[in-house]
C-alpha cells in the first residue's frame, strides 16, 4: 500500500495537533458532573446528557486554550526541560496551524454551549476571557496567578450547575477554591524545585515564591480543606437536602487522597501535573474512584438513609 506524502503529512499534523490539546488534562472537566451528583439528578437521564455535553464543551475549551497558552509561551518554554518538548515550542506544530485550531475549538465550545443556554454560554465565556488573561497578565502576578487557576476550576463546577438547572450551593464554591489553592500552590512548588536556580529566569514570578513560603500555603489550604469538606459532610442542612446523614462516612477517603498527594509531592518530587499524577498513581486514582462510589451509594442508595 503507498502512502501519499500529503496525507502522510496531515496524519502526522493531526496527531501532534491532538496531543497539544493535552486530553490528560481534561480529567480537571470532571468538575462539571459535581453538580449533576450533589444535586440530586444523577439517575436522570437527561440531566446526565446536559452534564456529558458540557464536559465535552470545556474539553474543547480547555484543549483551545492549552494551544493558546502553548503559542504565547512558545519561547520560554523552548527553555523548560520539560515542556521544550511540547508541538509548538518544539516546531512540530506551526504556529498558523495552533491558532487556528485554537480559535475553532473555543468558538465551537461557547456556540455548543450557548445551544443548550444562554447562562451555559456565559460561563463558558468567562472561563475562557480568564484563562486568557492567565496567560497575557495574570500568571505573571504573584497570588493572583495561582488565584487564577483556582477560579477556572470554579467555573466548571458553576457550568455543571447550570448546566443541569441546580442551585449553585457555597460550599461547593468553597470547597472547590480550596482543593484548587491546595493543587496550584503544589505546582508552583514543583516548577520551583525542578528549575532550581533557573526557575526565574524561565518564569519571573517564580522568583517571588520559595518553596518554604509554598509549603505555608499548602499547609493552610490543605487545613481549610478538610475542614470545609468536613463542616459540609456533618452539618444538618446537607443531612436534610442531601437525604443522608452518613456523608461523612467519605472523609478517610478526603483525608487519605490529600495525604498522598502531599506524599507524592514531598517525597517523590511529583506536582507538575495533577491530572497526570492522578492518573499515574493508581492509590490516588483508586481513592478517588472509592470516594465517588461511596458518596453516590449514600445518596442514591437505601444505605444512606
Amino acid at each position: 500500500m503507498i502512502v501519499q506524502p500529503g496525507r502522510e503529512t496531515a496524519h502526522s499534523t493531526l496527531q501532534v495537533l491532538a496531543a497539544s490539546l493535552r486530553p490528560e488534562q481534561w480529567t480537571k472537566n470532571l468538575l462539571v458532573f459535581a453538580g449533576l451528583l450533589f444535586g440530586g439528578r444523577l439517575l436522570e437521564p437527561s440531566a446526565g446528557l446536559g452534564a456529558l455535553a458540557t464536559f465535552g464543551i470545556f474539553c474543547a475549551l480547555s484543549g483551545g486554550m492549552y494551544l493558546a497558552n502553548d503559542i504565547w509561551d512558545r519561547d520560554a518554554d523552548r527553555r523548560h526541560p520539560l515542556k521544550q518538548s511540547r508541538p509548538v515550542a518544539s516546531g512540530a506544530l506551526p504556529v498558523t496551524s495552533a491558532a487556528a485550531a485554537a480559535a475553532a475549538l473555543v468558538c465551537g465550545g461557547v456556540a455548543a454551549a450557548w445551544l443548550i443556554s444562554v447562562e451555559l454560554a456565559a460561563v463558558a465565556a468567562a472561563f475562557v476571557l480568564l484563562l486568557l488573561l492567565y496567560t497575557v497578565t495574570f500568571k505573571h502576578v504573584v497570588i493572583i496567578d495561582v488565584l487564577t487557576i483556582a477560579g477556572g476550576f470554579v467555573l466548571r463546577a458553576v457550568a455543571g450547575a447550570v448546566a443541569v438547572a441546580v442551585p449553585i450551593r457555597p460550599w461547593l464554591l468553597v470547597c472547590t477554591v480550596l482543593l484548587a489553592l491546595f493543587l496550584a500552590f503544589s505546582k508552583r512548588r514543583h516548577e520551583l524545585v525542578l528549575l532550581g536556580d533557573d526557575a526565574s529566569r524561565h518564569r519571573p514570578i517564580l522568583g517571588e515564591y520559595s518553596p518554604y513560603l509554598l509549603d505555608q500555603m499548602i499547609a493552610v489550604v490543605t487545613t481549610s480543606t478538610v475542614i470545609a469538606y468536613t463542616v459540609f459532610a456533618t452539618s444538618r442542612e446537607t443531612a436534610e437536602r442531601l437525604g443522608t446523614a452518613r456523608l461523612w462516612m467519605t472523609l478517610p477517603f478526603v483525608l487519605y487522597g490529600i495525604f498522598r498527594y502531599l506524599y507524592l509531592v514531598h517525597q517523590r518530587h511529583g506536582g507538575g501535573s495533577p491530572a497526570a499524577m492522578l492518573l499515574a498513581d493508581r492509590s490516588l486514582l483508586v481513592c478517588v474512584a472509592l470516594w465517588a462510589a461511596a458518596v453516590m451509594l449514600l445518596m442514591y442508595s437505601p444505605l444512606g438513609r
